[in-house]
């Protein structure tokens, strides 16, 4: 069997840490598999290197950025290796350029064209465990790039499904997915199984498991995901495939994303075509929007509002301050402290109640809702930032408990 198997940083964080995980790599080799390893850069090497390169340049190119920060990953396969070679194992670790690991030439955001596997192929071949540096590839400049959050598990995908791999394996510290938080809701339940789609909608909506991205290609490409625990390696994890059965769990998730600022448009101009012209400033701008609220217009003007990640506020309400006069608004109010929490499951499809029955559990939890957004395999409310963790708890416990 052909398994990739990808550690992130806290697995990998120092050398006890180091030596555990070539125990795990040493245990599945020597009953024959073949073993390709995907490593993060170990704990907080990366914001130490942002930081590093701030005490030197505040606005360094995104091109020696991806320099830089490639090196954090160069020295988790490095050490990997030297650990399994004391274990007396045969093992090569590679850059992504050696794994051949191709991408476009956006600095900092690649994505992977590419994976040309004829040497981690080659390596396998001699039965070594190959050992890749995640998070960076190489561009037609032959330059090296990141791959932005999320960049070692887009690697591992890629690389699972290059090699036709048999199993994906994603190691955290936890048993596998859980239906919430586990450290926020004792009741919180492993799950054997989650579909692709559920996998995604509960990464981008702040389950921090695996990241979206990554859950996309594996839908794309058919790679079989399995998340286990890195301190308890033998227990069975969760599996990510398309599940036929979906008659018996309607919810598989509630997740919670405090990285979330409410952006409102006041007093727009009630005419044709003015939330696209809205929404294209945005884009342009280049930012994700999620959940959006137009009012019923009033006195010819109506309210937009709209969610966007944290970090794209400032960039969002400057875009839009800009064609103040053209759109004919009168303010915008912002607000952060918000949090946007979801439901998410397939089974969602072919149930009736699923809505007021969430909506029960905030009622009863006297948790006000700002906002609400609905797809065929999730349902998000906007709340307060210091309600979350109850209305959270209040859902998981009516559908669970």
């Amino acid at each position: 069997m052909l398994i990739v198997k990808k550690f992130g940083g806290s697995s990998v964080a120092d050398a006890e840490c180091i030596r555990r995980v070539a125990g795990i790599i040493a245990d599945d080799y020597s009953e024959g598999h073949d073993i390709v390893v995907v490593l993060s850069a170990q704990g907080d090497t990366t914001d130490d290197l942002i930081a590093k390169a701030g005490e030197i340049n505040e606005k360094p190119s995104r091109r020696e950025m991806d320099a830089l920060l490639a090196t954090g990953e160069q020295v988790s396969i490095a050490l990997m290796a030297m650990a399994l070679e004391k274990m007396g194992l045969p093992v090569i670790s590679l850059t992504g350029r050696q794994a051949g690991i191709l991408t476009n030439t956006d600095y900092s955001s690649a994505r992977i064209t590419k994976v040309d596997s004829e040497r981690i192929r080659m390596e396998l071949d001699r039965r070594r465990i190959v050992i890749v540096a995640g998070f960076q590839g190489t561009n037609k400049y032959d330059d090296i790039t990141t791959l932005g959050r999320g960049g070692s598990d887009t690697t591992a995908v890629a690389i699972a499904s290059a090699l036709h791999a048999d199993r994906c394996q994603f190691y955290k510290d936890v048993l596998g997915v859980y239906t919430t938080d586990p450290r926020k809701v004792p009741g919180a339940r492993k799950l054997d199984f989650i579909t692709y789609d559920e996998m995604m909608e509960l990464a981008s909506l702040g389950a921090q498991v695996l990241h979206n991205r990554s859950v996309q290609m594996a839908k794309r490409y058919g790679v079989a995901l399995e998340i286990r625990s890195s301190f308890e390696p033998r227990v069975p994890g969760t599996i990510v495939k398309e599940v036929s059965n979906m008659e018996k769990t309607k919810i598989s998730g509630v997740a919670k994303d405090t990285d979330t600022a409410r952006i409102a448009i006041l007093g727009l101009r009630d005419e044709p075509g003015i939330a696209f012209r809205v929404f294209r400033i945005i884009s342009n701008a280049k930012i994700n929007v999620d959940i959006i609220l137009q009012s019923i217009g009033r006195d010819n003007t109506q309210d937009i509002s709209f969610t966007v990640g944290k970090a794209d506020r400032e960039t969002a309400v400057a875009a839009l301050m800009e064609a103040q006069d053209s759109l004919g608004f009168n303010k915008i109010d912002v607000s952060e402290n918000i949090a946007k929490v979801s439901i998410v499951g397939a089974g969602m499809m072919s149930a009736s109640g699923i809505a007021t029955t969430m909506f029960e559990a905030l009622f009863d939890a006297k948790v006000n809702i700002n906002m609400i957004s609905t797809s065929e395999i999730k349902i998000s409310v906007l709340v307060d930032e210091k309600d979350a963790d109850r209305a959270v708890a209040a859902i998981h416990n009516k559908f669970f408990d």
